[in-house]
């Protein structure tokens, strides 16, 4: 029998941290505190059990897109035993209850099945994430433009709420299909810069021009993931994205991280030039899946 049921306690935190890491092992997973710290009205996380043994895990929340954000995850041993299914169908109403037009999920490229599964529930692909790598070896920085300086959040810890406004300078020219992003400021407070010596920040005249930031992976302290890099529209193309990530990769290779993932959106080929000239290669491809809530 499947049941399907909310998660309550720390233990229950483990667990469904415990599916996520199994089913999206290169995207890193948030530890029980945060997980704790990113709690709010409507946002609920599930279980699913199989005769008492845990089969999967389900997220419905708000995104930061304004559609509703559904994710059911199945362990391998238990798809095609319709605990996707019982999931969805558990998610699907408490997402339909913050009053927005349309659901969305994220499917792996490489996952026929996945892929299968959400056409199935009337969900079709409308955009795509693509996420990049970057081994680190022997890093050197890139000149800055003629006029820039830089400092690291660990330097000056206040430059990441005074980031802020130029990130959501950012998030309104993402290429996003359909949709706009907003990230409310204590989210971007919470999630940004959780590596702040590998996070700089860009000046020019006391102006903050750029930003790239460094985002722990919970666990695997050889693993980073770069957040946010944004550069203001008056600077942009004189070298300034490619200056500060450099930066952030030679921070990493002195720190002992020996991988860092980025993602940026299909239409934003300009960033991926950016990244393959400092090495990065392209892993995998994410789909974005919408389904109508009518």
């Amino acid at each position: 029998m499947i049941e399907v049921r909310p998660v309550e306690t720390d233990a229950d935190l483990e667990a469904w941290r415990s599916v996520r890491m199994r089913v999206v092992p290169d995207e890193p997973t948030a530890t029980v505190a945060t997980l704790r710290a990113m709690e709010k009205p409507g946002r609920v996380l599930l279980l699913a059990y199989v005769d008492g043994e845990l089969a999967g895990s389900g997220i419905a929340d708000r995104g930061d897109t304004g559609r509703g954000f559904v994710a059911p995850r199945v362990v391998p041993e238990w798809r095609r035993r319709g605990v996707g299914t019982a999931l969805l169908e558990a998610l699907i109403p408490i997402a339909a209850r913050l009053d927005v037009p349309e659901l969305v999920g994220h499917v792996d490229g490489r996952d026929d099945g996945a892929r299968a599964f959400a056409r199935k529930h009337g969900f079709e692909e409308v955009d795509r994430q693509v996420e990049q790598v970057k081994t680190i070896g022997d890093e050197r920085e890139l000149p800055l433009p003629e006029g820039v300086v830089t400092a690291t959040v660990a330097e000056r810890p206040e430059l990441v709420r005074e980031s802020y406004e130029l990130a959501c300078e950012g998030y309104s020219d993402m290429k996003v299909v359909g949709a706009s992003v907003t990230v409310p400021l204590e989210d971007w407070l919470r999630d940004e810069a959780t590596l702040p010596g590998g996070s700089f920040v860009a000046l020019a005249g006391g102006e903050i021009v750029g930003y790239t930031g460094l985002l722990e992976w919970p666990g695997e302290p050889d693993r980073a993931e770069n957040g946010l890099t944004v550069v203001r529209r008056a600077w942009r193309g004189r070298g300034l994205a490619p200056a500060l990530k450099s930066r952030q990769l030679a921070w990493a290779a002195a720190n002992g991280i020996r991988e860092v993932v980025t993602w940026t959106q299909a239409g934003n080929e300009d960033m991926q030039r950016v990244n393959e000239r400092l090495g990065f290669v392209g892993r995998s491809v994410e789909l974005t899946m919408v389904r109508p809530l009518q």
